[in-house]
């Protein structure tokens, strides 16, 4: 019994946005049945994949109390760079190991601007976010990378047992890993240090500035990542995709009860906050909801989330109190 009541209070907040979600789903079930069905947890699935990605990568960044804006652009030129390759000729396999290590560069560049320059994360990020998404306008001069070979569209657009696509299970991989590596390893030790009180990591011997470049270096994998995937299924390189990805990556971030601050989230709360945002759009696609109105919903959604952490925190002082 303490071990259930321990576990609970541990993962509280995974627990409400978990609830959230079957709440979402009863009311769409009773307002239409049809979005009961297989097909439709299927597309909740499919739908929440991309997002899913970039907010498990996004977790880390928010984690040392800074943010990624640049994540859309990352996605963006990782899907002209890998489009680029695959239409010259180039081994697909090989095409996307090159995308991922672009992405990786890219947070690299991220996190050094973060810890050499000492700029604000958002100041640094909002700059890469136009140089990266300038740099893919440059190299296709506007115009979408068509004709993007089978050969490379069918690592991640293969459907496999029930109609379930392969990026799907890539997406629950990746969860995993990440969530393995945030909850089980010294780096993710490191990160809910340096985000919880930063000079005390610093005088318990973390080296902060490599702490916070791994972590800007996962976010813009997990993103070019997303791209790579995204790229399967559209089977062209647009330089302007990934557009406000960013923001429903963090508002997957913040449902899932990742603190803006830093110190405190979980991959499985982002994970639990991309299905409730994948479910909500969903069901108001079911029900013919204008999209005008989608994003008033979602963005009421955010807002109520951010609500409930402010509520939690003042909690928990009067607790300690």
């Amino acid at each position: 019994m303490n071990v259930v009541r321990k576990t609970v209070n541990h993962n509280k907040r995974e627990l409400v946005t978990l609830v959230g979600i079957f709440f979402i789903c009863i009311f769409f079930t009773v307002m239409d049945s049809s979005y009961l069905s297989w097909n439709n947890f299927l597309l909740i699935l499919q739908q929440s994949t991309i997002n899913g990605i970039i907010a498990v990568g996004m977790t880390f960044a928010i984690m040392t109390g800074g943010i990624d804006l640049s994540v859309g652009a990352v996605y963006g030129i990782v899907i002209v760079a890998i489009a680029k390759m695959t239409v010259s000729g180039w081994n697909p396999i090989l095409s996307l190991l090159i995308g991922l290590l672009l992405g990786c560069a890219a947070g690299c560049i991220n996190g050094l601007l973060v810890t050499k320059l000492k700029l604000q994360p958002f100041i640094a990020t909002l700059g890469t976010l136009d140089i990266f998404r300038g740099v893919a306008y440059v190299v296709t001069d506007g115009v979408p990378v068509i004709g993007v070979p089978d050969s490379y569209r069918v690592i991640f657009n293969s459907r496999l047992s029930n109609g379930i696509y392969i990026y799907v299970f890539v997406f629950l991989l990746i969860a995993v890993i990440m969530g393995v590596v945030l909850s089980k390893t010294r780096l993710g030790n490191y990160l809910y240090a340096v985000g919880g009180n930063e000079e005390a990591a610093r005088l318990s011997g973390v080296s902060i500035d490599w702490v916070k470049i791994r972590a800007y270096m996962l976010c813009a994998f997990c993103a070019a990542l997303a791209g790579s995937i995204s790229l399967s299924n559209l089977g062209s390189g647009n330089p302007t995709a990934g557009e406000g990805y960013e923001l429903e990556a963090i508002a997957a971030c913040a449902i899932g009860g990742s603190r803006m601050a830093g110190g405190k989230g979980s991959v499985l709360g982002t994970v639990f906050g991309a299905l409730l945002l994948a479910s909500l759009k969903v069901g108001m696609i079911i029900m013919n909801v204008n999209t005008f109105y989608q994003y008033i919903v979602t963005g009421a959604i955010i807002v109520i989330a951010a609500f409930f952490e402010v509520i939690q925190v003042k909690l928990e002082s009067k607790i300690k109190k």
